[in-house]
């Protein structure tokens, strides 16, 4: 069997290098395929037979088989899409596969795959598509609470549905206003000059007295508010001294807060209500105006209907909580350190969507509002060698692979790709020496040939 053999040999090293070489013909052709993991070739031998000893032993046959890179990850690089991520560390993003469209309608396989290939950009339905056509899949976000709902990801779609809006709740209130505030009323010497002017009265400001109150108050800056339905309302805060600290008389110094009502034909400046600071500056009591009441935890005022020209806004609280309403002297006489942040917005059309660090598709709306709309899985597995591969840089699950587990993985990295583990320059080392053993196996063929023919010869 010794020349017999040795042709047998060489004819499976022969089928073993092919192997090898296709192996790496794949790797160097997708050395540019995103997420793609290489096929490195192993060798095997097979004993043919021969003695109990080892003197009496051949080397046998050879066999080659691919092994799995998953665990060796490519180069990641940035990209400026937004919708663009890598893996760091162990992981798959969770995808499918389109299997129809119904009246328009995209519709989806019930087999689930897994890829590193993170190029995912958002299609015409509004869903994530990477270039192999894997559809993204994730846990879709409560928008009140932000914790996921159910525990099977499903195909992420961010549609262009406008963003509904949201009334005005809460005006948070910052401001210091002066001791002596200087209006155009105030002469200079006398503070008393500095107070409301009489004519101006209690309550609402009628339009009749608006000229009188404009000189005998101090602007306390102007902030956008929205009602119900998103309509933006313009708010400007006035205030006036209505009572100063006397030295002689113990008696602490109160300004009345007004709201313009932008151009209602009777009243110019809504009465908000009165606020008293003691002699430290600090605020020590509200009370309730025309249109506002103290609220609960007497750090602010309620309007319970709030009309600004023609536009009506509900249950509106602005206020000074933490001691951000202070009452310090100022040489400028004028409200300083003014801040007024709100947090209602108008409805918004959709801009943009994004995948922040933390994995959570992010949806940007021309309100300059956001909103975390799915958070993205990755799927880890006990023996992910053992996965099979599947068109389009994938894998699918296997009964050796085990199934996957969507709790733990590595992390998210937006506007990044994993590029491929296949070297160019390793490949190419890899081709040098298999084209060498398919070219010497080849020689063992054809030496073993001229041997046989030369013992045929023998009884010629």
């Amino acid at each position: 069997m010794g020349i017999y053999g040795a042709i047998n040999s060489a004819v499976s090293g022969l089928a073993a290098q092919a192997t090898a070489l296709e192996n790496i013909s794949g790797n160097v052709a997708n050395s540019q395929t995103t997420g793609f993991k290489r096929l490195d070739t192993t060798f095997s031998d097979l004993v043919s037979g021969g003695g109990a000893v080892q003197a009496s032993q051949v080397s046998g046959t050879t066999f080659a088989t691919s092994r799995a890179t998953n665990t060796v990850q490519g180069d990641i690089t940035s990209v400026d899409v937004d919708t663009y991520m890598a893996i760091n560390g162990e992981g798959y993003f969770v995808v499918t596969k389109a299997s129809d469209v119904v009246d328009g309608s995209t519709t989806f396989a019930d087999e689930t795959y897994y890829t590193r290939g993170g190029d995912f950009e958002r299609d015409k339905e509004g869903y994530l598509i990477n270039a192999s056509g894997y559809y993204l899949q994730g846990f879709e976000l409560d928008p009140d609470t932000g914790n996921a709902i159910g525990d099977d990801p499903t195909v992420i779609q961010i549609e262009n549905q406008p963003l509904a809006a949201s009334a005005t709740t809460t005006v948070d209130y910052q401001a210091n206003l002066p001791r002596v505030p200087q209006t155009n009323d105030y002469d200079g010497s006398d503070e008393d000059t500095a107070l409301l002017a009489a004519a101006v009265g209690a309550g609402n400001v009628a339009v009749a007295n608006e000229d009188a109150f404009l000189d005998s108050s101090i602007s306390g800056g102007s902030i956008t508010i929205y009602n119900q339905n998103g309509t933006a309302m313009n708010v400007e805060v006035r205030y006036a001294k209505t009572l100063n600290y006397d030295a002689g008389v113990p008696q602490d110094d109160t300004w009345t807060m007004y709201i313009s009502s932008g151009g209602d034909a009777a009243t110019a400046y809504y009465d908000v209500g009165d606020i008293t600071f003691d002699t430290t500056g600090a605020m020590l009591g509200m009370t309730a105006g025309a249109i506002g009441t103290v609220n609960g935890t007497s750090d602010g005022f309620d309007i319970a209907t709030l009309t600004v020209g023609s536009t009506t806004a509900s249950n509106v609280e602005f206020s000074f909580a933490n001691g951000s309403l202070t009452q310090y002297s100022d040489p400028d006489g004028t409200a300083s350190s003014v801040s007024l942040d709100q947090d209602g917005y108008p409805a918004g059309e959709l801009t943009g969507v994004a995948v922040d660090d933390a994995g959570r598709v992010i949806a940007s709306y021309s309100n300059n509002q956001q909103r975390a709309v799915y958070q993205i899985p990755l799927a880890t597995f006990e023996a992910e060698q053992n996965l099979q591969r599947v068109d389009g840089a994938a894998f699918a699950a296997t009964a050796s692979s085990g199934d996957p587990d969507l709790s733990g993985g590595g992390q998210i990295l937006s506007n990044k790709l994993e590029l491929s583990n296949a070297d160019i320059a390793d490949e190419f080392s890899k081709l040098i020496i298999t084209q060498q053993a398919y070219s010497a196996n080849s020689k063992i063929v054809t030496s073993a040939d001229q041997m046989l023919d030369d013992a045929l010869n023998m009884i010629r």
